[in-house]
């Protein structure tokens, strides 16, 4: 599962309307969750080196390291499978304006990253479905310029088309939104089903930085305070593994 900020992933979850285990450990969790999203614990971390002062080269391991596990999530999460035989590219549209928006919801890793790294989670049927990303950058200016772009792409954009394989196309409203306030330049959009088979879906993301990793944060089928909850407990543990501000 490699998206970045993975809104397919969590539609691949929450549209197929069966959630199916993967075994082990980590899914020994997948009941209800008994203690509220919003009240994310937080995530017990291992500090690693000091980070250098010039342009950083992470390594996937070192990103994994820093991204949240089931272990950082409340009681009830169960961890979903990694598909690396998805390509599909459900999003489109016929304006030249929304060109730089669908590359980047379509995209398989922010744009120009060194090294990805992702994980998805789901509290059960109901949801929420909770996708996280680190990409490595290199350096803050890179973080920086993708987070404008980003921003600049969907200030430009009002709508995209989802298509699902074997459903019509659902239009999705695209607007921005207040982002929670964590990492570096925070920033948070939101894409509502306005017409088509998934009308009134609803799936909101973040992006932020900490230091030359962006991290992403998307939640579907979730409230706003799971929302940033998700967005705050996975900075602090950016920040606390990578040693990066």
């Amino acid at each position: 599962m490699t998206r970045f900020v993975s809104l397919p992933l969590a539609l691949a979850a929450a549209l197929s309307l069966s959630l199916t285990a993967c075994g082990g450990d980590d899914k020994k969790n997948a009941a209800a969750p008994s203690t509220p999203a919003g009240t994310t614990p937080a995530p017990s971390v291992t500090p690693s080196a000091p980070k250098p002062s010039g342009p950083v080269t992470r390594s996937s391991a070192e990103l994994t390291r820093a991204l949240l596990a089931l272990s950082d999530l409340p009681t009830g999460f169960s961890q979903e499978k990694e598909d690396p035989e998805d390509t599909s590219k459900p999003f489109s549209s016929p304006t030249s304006k929304c060109k730089t928006l669908v590359k980047y919801l379509n995209a398989t890793e922010a744009p120009g990253a060194k090294a990805s790294v992702t994980r998805s989670f789901s509290g059960g049927q109901e949801g929420p479905y909770i996708d996280f990303g680190l990409d490595s950058m290199g350096t803050a200016a890179k973080v920086a310029d993708l987070r404008e772009t980003y921003d600049d792409a969907v200030s430009s954009c009002s709508k995209v088309s989802l298509k699902i394989e074997g459903e019509s196309s659902t239009s999705m409203m695209v607007e921005e939104i207040s982002a929670p306030k964590a990492g570096t330049g925070p920033f948070a959009f939101r894409l509502t089903g306005t017409s088509g088979p998934k009308r009134g879906l609803e799936y909101t993301a973040a992006i932020t930085g900490v230091n030359d990793v962006i991290v992403s944060v998307g939640v579907l089928a979730g409230q706003g305070s799971e929302f940033e909850a998700a967005t705050e407990a996975a900075v602090t543990k950016a920040q606390q593994v990578l040693k990066a501000g």
